[in-house]
């Protein structure tokens, strides 16, 4: 599900819509979507890079992105501009010809494989509204049939989308060089990640790095609900956090204001985001954590201090090992 300042839509048979709402002006949103050294930032879902963004901003001009991926695998796009209005509009050109053999079979299973891979153009209108200050981003893409859209959604069109709107969100609020993004695949469906998530008997199991154990003093899941609860290290250090539940959406995600800091350690004051996006037909789930802290600097000391990034990767590896003894009878 999209954030509430989010939304997707399928317009008619052959169109793809996402529209956001960005709290910056148009002026800025627009230079993020025409500076190569800004998109490069943010275009893509998390963890992928750009190493070549290219534009030539005319009408007529020609772009290309290459898009690299964790495993380090490319998807390049190209295109042409038909329209260029700051900061109120952008008509571009899409084209995948250059995607890998195994993408063009994705998309068209039947495809002449003897023949050039196809362009399977589309055409992407992105409009920039002023909203008070605040920015309606609305990307339209429209393809060559519907068949070509719902094959592209099947790959994760709209959760790519999201992301990378999330990402771009980042740049322009700068919170990129303040923030701590972890992710796994977990083979659960997505209601039981949820329950094991949101389940103070459940989590008791898992949460926190190898070697610790938690107590939790309260767990109230609900837009304004509190949680405490105490972590409990391997060398008898105990790491006291309390949280309050800012936005409850099953079992999409659940994101809450955190604080805690062990005996004269550093604050850890971050906002924390857990989505869960079903993957594999719903078989397996995407679990994305991210952390966004008040200050660069105070990022770093929670990373120095506490062991932050590799904490949260083994967190969600016992996660993994915990799920399926929630089937056992």
């Amino acid at each position: 599900m999209a954030p509430k300042n989010e939304s997707v839509r399928e317009s008619d048979d052959r169109d793809f819509v996402i529209t956001r709402v960005f709290d910056a002006p148009p002026a800025l949103v627009f230079k993020a979507w025409t500076d190569p050294a800004q998109m490069a930032r943010w275009w893509g879902p998390h963890h992928f890079t750009n190493p070549v963004c290219e534009m030539d901003l005319r009408p007529g001009g020609a772009w290309r992105i290459v898009m690299r991926g964790p495993d380090g695998s490319e998807h390049p796009a190209k295109g042409v501009y038909r329209e260029i209005v700051e900061p109120q509009r952008l008509v571009m050109t899409v084209n995948h010809s250059e995607l890998s053999d195994e993408w063009h079979d994705r998309v068209n299973p039947n495809r002449d494989k003897s023949a050039p891979k196809p362009a399977i153009e589309g055409l992407t209108t992105v409009t920039f509204e002023d909203e008070g200050g605040k920015t309606r981003l609305t990307v339209r893409m429209r393809f060559e049939s519907q068949a070509v859209r719902d094959s592209l959604l099947k790959l994760g069109m709209n959760e790519g989308w999201s992301q990378s709107l999330e990402r771009l969100e980042n740049v322009l609020t700068k919170t990129d060089d303040r923030e701590i993004v972890i992710s796994r695949v977990l083979d659960a469906p997505r209601e039981l990640v949820w329950e094991a998530m949101t389940d103070p008997r459940h989590v008791i199991h898992w949460w926190g790095p190898r070697g610790f154990s938690t107590t939790i003093q309260e767990m109230d899941v609900r837009p304004g609900g509190v949680w405490k609860h105490v972590m409990h290290g391997p060398d008898g250090t105990d790491y006291p956090n309390s949280s309050v539940f800012t936005e409850i959406v099953k079992p999409q995600r659940v994101v809450f204001s955190h604080g805690g800091a062990k005996a004269g350690g550093p604050e850890a004051s971050f906002i924390a985001t857990w989505s869960f996006d079903s993957t594999d037909g719903g078989s397996k789930t995407k679990v994305t954590v991210r952390m966004v802290f008040p200050t660069a600097a105070q990022r770093d000391a929670v990373v120095k201090e506490y062991g932050a990034i590799e904490g949260g990767k083994q967190t969600l590896q016992r996660l993994s090992e915990y799920l399926p003894k929630m089937s056992e009878p």
